[in-house]
């Protein structure tokens, strides 16, 4: 996982234990010559309006399909990046009280202001890295108060050779490359996730990226949130996550980026922006 340690700039993370029976087979950092993306030339990259700044991390404020102007206003990060620190294997948060602040960013990077948690909606690191924060301001609020508008979030599977930005609010930079392809099962240390989007090579994130949200450049929505890089080439070990296929073949990809599929969200979101866990559709793990 993308995020700062505490006291540093450094990098944190996630991690999948060592397996035993599984054939390893490392591959080198990039992945572009695979799926033809190595001439990727990005369109104009997104700006920053909507996304935030995390205290160790980065995020958006997301609209789901189906969100009102006056239904109170998500913010989409990791579940690694909670202020309490990382769920266990296993474990989901719902409905917890929670006054975190974010700071809100304009269109050219610059701050906008600072909203405020109410609670986290929903955070979980088994089978994706997600946790939805509910603010204490509407979307018209945010919209009136700062002009700033949110992100919308694309309800259907990304597509393998989209163009994508990483939008770190944290750093105010942002990472251009193209969806590479998905992995069945991405493990790091405890941790498993389950169809991973893999980014071509391009997408040099870093610590403080973690929670990004993912654009698809074409229709400016949030296809997928940032989460994690193999660092070093070590084998599914804390921030050198590794690929596992439907065989239970291992493929080390050193220096690659991945990210979490957000569109499983939008089923499991209801009337007024409230979870519903037992919503048609909702595959999201449950507590």
């Amino acid at each position: 996982m993308k995020r700062p340690l505490v006291g540093s700039l450094a990098a944190a993370f996630f991690g999948a234990a060592a397996f035993t029976g599984l054939v390893t087979s490392p591959a080198t950092a990039a992945t572009a010559e695979d799926s033809g993306a190595s001439a990727h030339k990005p369109a104009a990259a997104p700006g920053f309006e909507g996304t935030v700044a995390l205290s160790n991390c980065s995020g958006s404020v997301v609209r789901m399909p189906d969100s009102q102007p006056d239904d109170p206003a998500l913010v989409l990060s990791n579940g690694h990046c909670l202020e309490e620190g990382m769920p266990g294997a296993g474990e989901v948060i719902t409905d917890q009280p929670s006054s975190r602040s974010f700071t809100l960013l304009k269109d050219d990077g610059g701050d906008a202001g600072t909203i405020k948690a109410t609670k986290i909606a929903y955070a979980t690191m088994t089978d994706t890295d997600v946790s939805l924060y509910e603010v204490g301001s509407s979307y018209a609020d945010i919209e009136s108060q700062f002009g700033v508008k949110p992100l919308d979030l694309e309800a259907a599977h990304p597509e393998q050779g989209k163009d994508i930005t990483v939008v770190s609010g944290y750093w105010k930079e942002t990472y251009s490359c193209a969806v590479d392809g998905f992995v069945p099962t991405l493990k790091e240390a405890d941790w498993t996730m389950k169809d991973s989007i893999r980014y071509t090579a391009e997408c040099q994130t870093k610590g403080g990226t973690s929670g990004s949200p993912v654009v698809d450049d074409a229709t400016g929505k949030v296809v997928g949130v940032n989460n994690t890089r193999n660092e070093n080439g070590q084998e599914c070990t804390m921030n050198n996550p590794c690929e596992v296929d439907e065989n239970g073949e291992v493929t080390v990809r050193e220096g690659i980026g991945y990210g979490q599929q957000t569109y499983l969200l939008a089923a499991c979101i209801g009337d007024g922006n409230q979870l519903d866990l037992g919503r048609e559709g909702c595959t999201l793990p449950k507590p």
